[in-house]
């Protein structure tokens, strides 16, 4: 009896055994959403069959409907990154997922299928769009850990190929508004070979989609956001459909406002301290004034580096040029007057001088260092002029020759009349009209300057 049921259990187990068999063979593992699932082995057997009847007779070398109508291509961009932005190479990095659909309606197919998708090994077995971007300095494909394309072939012949891409793309920022500025930096794309006739490229709805921003590395900018637009550009080779994508961006002023604005304004200011420092004190004025002018030629140095070298004037030289007139302006106020407090009053050489009187025909002397004789008739080269002596000094007229005065002029000189109405100003009270002039002027600049470059 114990025999019996031994033999009964094993040939129970054999057959418990081939019915795992038949269903091993009948189904493989395939994972799906991080589990385990079966799937009939006879999809996998049905996917190769078609894939070997499409590429059977297919000439990858041919665009679709070649000689019938031009072939439509649809583009979506999803901007992953933009950034770095760099000002002296004139161009921005941005990494993106390019996506092109199209209907090639050769790779058509009956099956209970709908979609088929495939990994890169197919993208070079198939028509793909000869897509360049024609303002890119480098790109490159990401190819870890494998070969970063996508590609979907619908029942009906639609294709979806998607890439990753990081490109170097240049952009002409126009600086004239530095440190303030903003701009529209361009990505642009087209066909190669394959002109508006033969291939049409167009954008889809919500086509260009951005990820979160934090991971940006626009240090030095704002994202404002972005536009696309599509256009055709005639060239010798035909009229090309050109799409283009301008990411809007606006510099942010905060790091050249620490290392350059406030260090300006914070020298400018220094040098006034000069203008509350006796006059006799020459070693400690004139060493503060040439600090000042020393350190803002450095500060303009420093500044100059973080731009290429453009032949315009922006908006941060204009600024530092400024300054360091300001702060030369100051060093020159005290030269003028030290130069004008160290000279004494001139004096004529002459103790007396002798002069013909015409009335009475002999000589009339009298002294120079008296008070303000009266006016005198004297003769040079054979003309009859009056002289008028002031100040004890006698300033000599000759003809050619122009006074020993600012600002006087030959004709006026000689009848004594540019005298009359003029402003004295007491050179020796400068530093108490500097002490107002400066700190003025400097703010009337600042007020101009940064309502027009941020407001106008």
């Amino acid at each position: 009896m114990s025999a019996k049921l031994l033999v009964a259990f094993f040939l129970l187990s054999v057959f418990q055994a081939c019915s795992r068999k038949v269903e091993e063979d009948e189904y493989e593992d395939v994972t799906a959403n991080q589990k385990w699932v079966l799937a009939p082995k006879a999809q996998d057997t049905d996917v190769t069959l078609i894939l070997n009847k499409l590429l059977r007779e297919y000439d990858k070398k041919l665009r679709p409907d070649i000689g019938i109508k031009p072939t439509v291509i649809d583009v979506d961009i999803y901007v992953n990154s933009i950034g770095p932005v760099s000002s002296i190479n004139m161009e921005y990095q941005i990494d993106i997922f390019f996506a092109q659909t199209w209907t090639d309606s050769r790779l058509r197919f009956n099956s209970t299928m709908k979609i088929l998708t495939l990994n890169s090994n197919m993208v070079g077995l198939i028509w793909i769009p000869d897509t360049i971007f024609r303002n890119s300095k480098t790109a490159e494909a990401h190819w870890i850990t494998t070969p970063n394309q996508l590609l979907r072939i619908w029942n009906d012949g639609k294709i979806l190929y998607t890439l990753r891409l990081t490109i170097n793309a240049e952009c002409q920022l126009q600086l004239h508004n530095f440190p303030m500025d903003e701009h529209s930096c361009p990505l642009i794309f087209s066909s190669y070979g394959y002109p508006k006739e033969e291939m049409i490229y167009r954008w889809r709805k919500n086509s260009v989609e951005a990820a979160d921003q934090k991971s940006w590395r626009l240090y030095q900018f704002d994202f404002m956001g972005l536009r696309n637009t599509s256009e055709i550009v005639k060239t010798s080779a035909g009229d090309y459909v050109v799409m283009t994508i301008y990411f809007d961006l606006s510099r942010r002023m905060g790091y050249f406002t620490i290392q350059t604005y406030i260090p300006c304004i914070l020298t400018v200011v220094l040098s006034w301290v000069s203008f509350w420092i006796k006059k006799d004190a020459t070693p400690a004025r004139t060493a503060l004034g040439i600090t000042t002018v020393l350190t803002m030629t450095t500060l303009s140095t420093i500044a100059r580096k973080s731009l290429p070298r453009v032949s315009y004037v922006t908006a941060m030289d204009l600024f530092v040029t400024v300054c360091f007139l300001f702060v030369f302006a100051a060093l020159m106020e005290y030269a003028t007057l030290n130069y004008y407090s160290s000279c004494k009053k001139p004096t004529c050489t002459k103790k007396k001088k002798s002069l013909p009187d015409v009335s009475f025909g002999h000589m009339m002397n009298y002294s120079v260092l008296d008070m303000r004789p009266p006016p005198t008739v004297i003769t040079l080269n054979n003309a009859m002029y009056w002289q008028e002596f002031e100040e004890a000094c006698v300033y000599e007229c000759l003809d050619g020759k122009d006074c020993q005065s600012f600002f006087c002029c030959y004709e006026e000189c000689k009848s004594g009349s540019w005298r009359r109405g003029r402003i004295h100003i007491d050179i020796l009270e400068l530093d108490s009209y500097s002490r107002v002039f400066f700190p003025t002027s400097f703010l009337l600049f600042n007020l101009v300057y940064w309502v027009g470059y941020l407001y106008l």
